[in-house]
C-alpha cells in the first residue's frame, strides 16, 4: 500500500515540477498516522524532555570499523561460514559456483554497482565505518558506504503487520541495560544472503549489540540468522567494530563512477 502511494505521490511531484501553482491546488499533506503500540504525542517523533535519560545508555560515540577475525598467530582473515543453505537456494548457490568455475572465476553481476549489499550484509563491510546515534526512541546507523542509514526503532512500537520489504527491513529493538537488542524483518528476499547466496521473505534476523567488557573501544554484534525456506537451522555470526573516536564518514557517491557493463539486450554482462 505504501509502495503505491509512494509511486502516486512521485507521479505528483513530477507533474509539479513544471506547474508549481497547481501544488497549492491539492491541499494540505495527509499526516502519516501513528504507529500501531505508539499514543498520539508519543514514541521516536516526539524526542525533548527524553534527552537526560539518554546518560545511563553506553557511549558509542566517534565512528566504528568492522574488524576481520584473524587465523591464528595473527595470520589472513578468516573466511565467513556458509550460511547452511537448503533446498532450492542451495541448489542456485551450488550452481553459481559453477558458473564461476566456468567463466574461469569471474562473477556475473546481477544489479548495478550501486546496490547496497541490504541486511544483515551491510554490518559486516570493511573498510567503510559506521556510525551510531542514540536518540530517544530510536537508534540510528550510518555507514559510510552508499551512505545508508538504518533506523532500529526502541520506542516500544511493534512491527507493522504486511511491511513493505526493503534493503534494510524493518527493525525494532530495546535496551537490555547497556546492549541494545534488535529485531528485523520484510529485508527484500532480493537482497543476497551472502556472496551467491539468497533468501526468502521470511528471513528474521536478530541481534545484541554491546561493547566488549572491558574495552570500551571494541563494539560487538551478535547476529543470528534465520530463514525456515532457505536455511537448514539458524546461524550465528559476530562482527566487531573497534573506534575511532574523532573520525568522521565521509561522502560515498556511487553513482559518479557506476560502470557496470550492460550488453546489447540491457542486461548486466560479466566484469572484467
Amino acid at each position: 500500500m505504501r509502495t503505491a502511494i509512494a509511486l502516486a505521490v512521485a507521479a505528483t511531484l513530477a507533474v509539479g515540477a513544471f506547474a508549481v501553482p497547481s501544488l497549492a491546488q491539492v491541499g494540505p499533506i495527509a499526516a502519516t498516522p501513528v504507529p500501531d503500540g505508539l499514543k498520539p504525542g508519543t514514541g521516536a517523533p516526539f524526542p525533548k524532555g527524553h534527552y537526560a535519560a539518554l546518560d545511563k545508555l553506553p557511549d558509542w560515540g566517534g565512528i566504528w570499523l568492522y574488524t576481520f577475525a584473524r587465523t591464528g598467530n595473527g595470520g589472513t582473515p578468516a573466511p565467513p561460514s556458509a550460511p547452511p543453505l537448503k533446498g532450492k537456494y542451495l541448489e542456485d548457490y551450488n550452481a553459481w559456483k559453477k558458473a564461476i568455475r566456468d567463466n574461469n572465476g569471474v562473477v556475473k553481476a546481477s544489479t548495478s554497482h550501486c546496490t547496497p549489499p541490504g541486511m544483515p550484509a551491510i554490518m559486516s563491510m570493511f573498510q567503510y565505518p559506521y556510525e551510531f546515534l542514540i536518540t530517544p526512541g530510536r537508534v540510528t546507523i550510518n555507514q559510510e558506504a552508499w551512505m545508508q542509514t538504518r533506523h532500529i526503532w526502541t520506542d516500544g512500537r511493534p512491527h507493522p503487520e504486511d511491511p513493505d520489504p526493503t534493503f534494510m527491513g524493518h527493525s525494532v529493538g530495546h535496551w537490555d541495560g547497556g546492549t541494545l537488542v534488535a529485531d528485523t524483518i520484510a529485508i527484500k528476499d532480493t537482497v543476497p544472503l551472502g556472496t551467491g547466496t539468497s533468501h526468502s521473505d521470511k528471513l528474521h534476523v536478530s541481534e545484541r549489540i554491546h561493547l566488549k567488557a572491558g574495552d570500551p573501544d571494541t563494539l560487538i554484534d551478535e547476529i543470528t540468522v534465520e530463514d525456515p525456506e532457505a536455511l537448514e537451522h539458524p546461524y550465528n555470526t559476530t562482527a566487531t567494530y573497534h573506534r575511532d573516536r574523532y573520525g568522521e564518514l565521509l561522502e560515498f557517491e556511487c553513482a559518479e563512477n557506476d560502470r557496470n557493463p550492460v550488453d546489447e539486450k540491457g542486461d548486466t554482462a560479466f566484469q572484467r
